[in-house]
């Protein structure tokens, strides 16, 4: 990291260091405004040179000073984003991302990170989705949040208030149990494992929906598919045609437990289930191989 850029005027070791401190809170601001693990990573990294060129005695509040430059960073590579995303093929997902423990035991924590939320997200303006993830998901106060995103603070706050609404309008309450849903997660894989239809549709919900994110790369469905019997037939097929020498696993993805196919131990399929009263409700898929780089084992 440190090689990127010339000597900090302040030394270019403390630059790093105190860059290091926040580099994990850069990442996921970035990643919740972008919902992508590759472009959240890009953002992180011209922040650390813009952060390397500055002058550590012009810097009183070196958190404010990243996070600020990383919101304003991330906005204009979402608007970059999403007019290559008009010409994606089939539906565009947030690129899966591994969680630790400590995320799932936190519902809030684990809601913000979840790809229900950021599909949701998609719908808002870069500003709007940028004061989002600072006033509902960070905490900022308005005032913090007009530092960073360059606005004031009244404008800020009606942007709050509308982006609230939208995202309170469009997103679905699925339930948070981590138990009820690891075990929901387990029953599905041995399931598809076993291409076993009967018990797969038992896991699923009537009017269960499944949207695949294969990019153009892959074989996955380039719309919706909706209902229990055809969401359940469309899994198995797909379980059936993956490499012999895959495997399959149950870890944590984007908050709670997900499902990463991997063949020689390179990530090919990510998935994630979202149930209602304890049925899988939604799953989001993910087989483009450009966005599993955050599933990485």
């Amino acid at each position: 990291m440190s090689g990127d850029a010339g000597p900090h005027p302040s030394g270019t070791a403390e630059a790093e260091r105190r860059f290091v401190e926040h580099r994990g809170l850069l990442h996921a601001v970035a990643y919740r405004v972008l919902g992508s693990v590759t472009d959240a990573e890009d953002v992180v990294q011209d922040a650390w040179l813009r952060w390397s060129r500055q002058d550590m005695a012009d810097v009183a509040d070196a958190e404010g000073y990243l996070v600020r430059t990383t919101i304003r960073l991330a906005i204009d590579r979402l608007r970059s984003a999403h007019v290559r995303r008009e010409t994606y093929v089939g539906p565009w997902l947030p690129e899966p991302l591994l969680t630790g423990p400590d995320v799932a035991d936190d519902v809030l924590l684990a809601d913000s990170v979840s790809t229900a939320l950021l599909v949701v997200l998609e719908s808002l303006s870069p500003v709007e989705r940028a004061v989002f993830v600072l006033d509902e998901v960070l905490g900022y106060s308005h005032a913090e949040t007009a530092r960073c995103v360059g606005r004031s603070e009244v404008a800020v706050r009606q942007i709050a208030h509308r982006a609230k609404k939208a995202v309170e309008a469009r997103r679905r309450r699925y339930d948070t149990d981590q138990v009820t849903r690891l075990r929901a997660t387990e029953r599905f894989l041995a399931a598809c494992a076993g291409g076993d239809l009967r018990a797969l549709m038992e896991v699923l919900a009537p009017d269960v929906t499944m949207v695949s994110d294969g990019g153009g790369f892959t074989g996955a469905p380039r719309k919706p598919i909706h209902g229990a019997e055809h969401v359940a037939r469309a899994v198995t097929v797909l379980f059936r045609r993956r490499p012999h020498d895959s495997t399959a696993r149950v870890v944590a993805v984007n908050g709670g437990p997900g499902i990463v196919v991997l063949a020689g131990g390179t990530p090919i399929l990510a998935g994630v289930l979202h149930l209602v009263d304890g049925a899988v409700d939604t799953i989001h898929m993910v087989s483009n191989p450009q966005k599993l780089t955050g599933v990485m084992m």
